[in-house]
């Protein structure tokens, strides 16, 4: 299957689809990460405090090994926890990234959330920055990043997020975010695309869209994300349910089917409370 790519802003390209792996630990997370990567998926998404850094590395390891598959055909990104949003700790925590994941290096290394009210995410943005020079990430980005956070790192550092990891499904659509990422040149990602609980597959508008093209409602959510221009991030370690939400590159929605998906919005449709303003993730 082949995946469509995203350019980003530093000229490196990553999938228009990628895999979660929160909160996927031990033998099943292993087992999860590799029938991904069998299944076709070449973007891989973990992070410090999922705690399975060490799985993924050795899942991806193994399929390296094992399939012939090139190294530079697959994007490994993990992200910064908060407890570490310090210059020089952040240094620090991209190295015992790349140690636990067992890798040449980070293709996308993303701050995890902002913690404002701890208010050091510019001096964690300044590591990254750090990191990427030194060759340990190969692109830095952020993740659920208000307006106002993105301003304060590029005024300090002049240096744009590639990507900006942020919570995005029809039940909340993130449009305003949106338009920002696209004027300052920063590809979405979407966690919870599918809206995990709240996964609306029951909805008209996905119903009919899945009765029209043949798919599963799910895949009707996630091509819905990628006709936006998202990069979404689903988690299944089902096997046969991995090929399915990969399998959404086949066929189109119309824009009446678009509209329709996009209208699911609620202005309180956040899946937990995590909004970035207050959220703290230490």
């Amino acid at each position: 299957m082949s995946i469509p790519t995203h350019t980003l802003n530093d000229g490196h390209t990553i999938p228009g689809i990628g895999f979660g792996t929160y909160p996927l630990l031990g033998k099943e997370g292993y087992e999860a990460v590799r029938s991904a990567l069998d299944n076709g998926y070449r973007l891989i998404d973990t992070a410090v405090n999922y705690e399975n850094e060490a799985t993924v590395g050795r899942a991806i390891r193994d399929f390296l090994r094992e399939s012939g598959t090139p190294r530079e055909e697959l994007t490994v990104q993990t992200k910064l926890p908060g407890r570490h949003h310090d210059t020089a700790r952040a240094i620090a925590s991209g190295y015992e990234s790349l140690q636990r994941l067992g890798l040449d290096r980070i293709d996308v290394f993303l701050i995890h959330w902002p913690n404002p009210i701890t208010d050091k995410y510019v001096q964690a943005w300044r590591g990254l920055v750090q990191l990427h020079e030194q060759g340990i990430a190969r692109s830095i980005g952020v993740s659920n990043f208000t307006t106002a956070h993105l301003e304060d790192i590029v005024s300090d550092s002049g240096v744009t997020p590639v990507v900006n990891q942020i919570e995005l499904h029809p039940l909340f659509t993130q449009q305003d975010m949106r338009a920002v990422h696209a004027r300052l040149g920063i590809v979405t990602q979407s966690w919870s695309p599918l809206g995990k609980r709240s996964a609306p597959f029951a909805e008209g508008a996905v119903v009919a869209a899945a009765d029209a093209h043949g798919v599963a409602p799910a895949q009707v959510v996630l091509r819905w994300q990628v006709q936006l221009g998202n990069i979404p991030l689903p988690k299944s370690a089902n096997a046969a349910r991995q090929a399915t939400n990969l399998d959404v590159f086949g066929f189109a929605l119309s824009d009446d089917e678009m509209a329709a998906v996009s209208s699911l919005h609620k202005d309180d449709g956040r899946l937990f409370g995590g909004d970035p303003t207050t959220h703290e993730e230490m």
